[in-house]
């Protein structure tokens, strides 16, 4: 099972789109679920999730109208909240370096 770092980030990105809000909570109980050992086995299952480098692993919430950006360190089955917005907004991001902000 994932350990996914941290659940208030995910409710504050479900506070500011909660048109995305219940297929975000989905997407965090599923991966809670899961114990991929590396992005090849995640793949599988998410087959529209994007290795970006640094770790960091973009899964398209809702089809393809929000994205989040994550670092999962299949190792210690961490994951790691980084970022969450509208596919607009995430063309105007560097997801190598994109982070969680209020």
């Amino acid at each position: 099972m994932f350990n996914i770092i941290a659940r208030s980030t995910l409710l504050y990105y479900c506070k500011k789109y909660p048109a995305a809000s219940n297929a975000l909570q989905e997407w965090y109980h599923e991966l809670l679920k899961c114990s991929f050992k590396n992005f090849n086995e995640l793949k599988k299952v998410y087959g529209n999730a994007s290795l970006v480098g640094d770790d960091r692993v973009v899964f398209n919430i809702m089809g393809n109208n929000y994205r989040l950006v994550v670092r999962i360190v299949f190792e210690f089955k961490a994951v790691q909240v980084k970022w969450f917005g509208t596919h607009k907004e995430y063309d105007l991001v560097d997801v190598s370096t994109v982070h969680y902000k209020k």
